[in-house]
């Protein structure tokens, strides 16, 4: 905060429990009251707590769940809220929300199925508040970023390793300007996409689509419904693999 006053800019901290259905309406509020509306949302929040499948705990589970997608949730939620409302009296925005999924969450990554389940749970989330939220003059896209993180430094330590003779592909700061652009009033008419960023390397996500398909126009027997998925496969694209196969 200090840093955004001292270029000139306005800031206030808030400490909330973005998890916290109450504190994330909260804080949302508090942008409101300070600055007079809302109009820019980035969930950022994230930790990870990696265990192969058959190590995971509960705890562990729900922990990383609550934080990554329920904490997307809330504010996004509560911000709605106040666009739908704005709209309602004539007011509406021009609102941004930028969402944070990952690579993990749109292929899997071994090590990873609870932080995967949740990233994947995030650009679902996404798909369907730009859906809804078009209406009220809102904007929802995610972006999927690679960088050096508190959160990621531990987990890969070799790769996350800053290199001072070459561009650093693992700088968080590559993913700035994708952020500031969807944010942008160019960004108007982008909605429900995700974005993956490593480095200088941007790429447009597809996502899950209708393939190869076969209709029987009846139920399936069993004996015979094998032999069809197997040529629908045959047909398809091979998925790409997950990460640290």
């Amino acid at each position: 905060m200090a840093e955004i006053v001292a270029m000139g800019g306005e800031a206030v901290a808030n400490g909330a429990d973005v998890a916290d259905f109450e504190q994330a309406a909260a804080m949302v509020q508090q942008a409101i009251d300070t600055f007079g509306g809302l109009d820019i949302l980035v969930n950022n929040a994230g930790f990870v707590r990696d265990r192969m499948l058959v190590n995971t705990s509960e705890e562990e589970w729900d922990a990383v769940i609550r934080v990554h997608l329920k904490g997307h949730f809330a504010p996004m939620r509560h911000a709605a809220a106040y666009w739908r409302t704005e709209a309602k009296e004539g007011r509406q925005r021009r609102a941004r929300v930028i969402n944070t999924s990952s690579g993990a969450g749109l292929r899997g990554s071994i090590g990873r199925a609870t932080y995967s389940a949740a990233k994947a749970g995030i650009a679902g989330l996404t798909l369907v508040a730009a859906a809804e939220l078009g209406r009220y003059g809102a904007t929802v896209n995610a972006i999927a970023p690679v960088a050096r993180t508190r959160m990621t430094v531990d987990a890969f330590p070799d790769m996350m390793a800053g290199s001072a003779d070459s561009f650093d592909a693992m700088d968080p700061a590559n993913n700035s300007p994708i952020v500031a652009w969807l944010a942008s009033t160019d960004a108007a008419d982008v909605t429900g996409r995700v974005i993956e960023i490593e480095g200088g390397r941007i790429c447009l996500e597809d996502g899950w689509r209708h393939g190869p398909h076969n209709d029987a126009g009846r139920r399936w027997d069993a004996g015979n419904v094998g032999s069809a998925i197997r040529a629908l496969i045959d047909e398809a694209t091979e998925p790409e693999p997950v990460y640290g196969t």
